[in-house]
């Protein structure tokens, strides 16, 4: 399996996630100019987690992140269905678990907080997960879906279409270890809903304040929402 379909099959997705496992933080980088290890920051900053708090980190891949948030002092847990991402970060030493969005293997009312960052777009059925992410988090519990979104400036927001179809796959043929994986990446971003939309939809799966705020000029979106009491 070289890629994955716009239907996100989860044993597509998980395949190809396992394909790219071994390079994925490299092409990251690469591909963000260096913005990912900003957006893993802000994140951070916007779970506001601490010492004593348990934190879900979902769609985890490497655990690149989830070492990020226990910069923080809070106990993490890094979650992804893709087995061949967790086994790429075996030198992270966080909690490591497999298992599907949409049926996570947590009891309820588990964490102080969860998050997921570039993985939400990735689940067949998005809404499902944010009601699980619900189910697991405790009533007054935070959550932080950091994603791509869509740039504020109209001319911006055109060019960086055409970089997202054109030169992250040719870039991706010069860093990736599954250069194809990246032309589906680029078509779930392209088709991933706007800021408004989603939070929106956050707030169809049971949370509540829901807000956002752009990163990188809206290419990321971080929207945070806490779970009602």
């Amino acid at each position: 399996m070289s890629r994955a379909t716009l239907d996100k099959d989860p044993h597509e997705v998980a395949s190809m996630f396992d394909a790219v496992a071994r390079r994925y933080d490299l092409t990251n980088t690469v591909m963000s100019l260096g913005q990912d290890r900003f957006w893993r920051r802000a994140t951070r900053a916007a779970l506001k987690i601490g010492p004593g708090d348990k934190v879900l980190d979902l769609a985890a891949g490497t655990a690149v992140s989830t070492v990020e948030l226990a910069a923080s002092g809070a106990w993490c847990v890094a979650a992804d269905f893709s087995v061949g991402m967790l086994a790429a970060g075996a030198g992270r030493h966080v909690p490591k678990v497999a298992g599907d969005a949409t049926r996570l293997p947590f009891g309820d009312d588990v964490f102080d907080a969860v998050t997921i960052s570039f993985g939400l777009r990735n689940v067949a059925d998005h809404g499902a997960a944010l009601r699980e992410m619900a189910r697991v988090t405790r009533p007054g519990g935070r959550l932080v879906v950091c994603e791509f979104s869509t740039p504020t400036n109209t001319l911006f927001a055109t060019v960086y279409k055409e970089y997202l179809m054109q030169a992250l796959p040719r870039i991706a043929r010069a860093v990736s270890s599954n250069p194809d994986a990246y032309v589906y990446l680029a078509e779930s971003i392209r088709a991933w809903p706007d800021q408004a939309e989603l939070a929106r939809r956050i707030g169809d799966a049971g949370w509540g304040q829901v807000r956002w705020r752009n990163l990188s000029g809206g290419i990321v979106a971080l929207h945070a929402a806490t779970k009602p009491k």
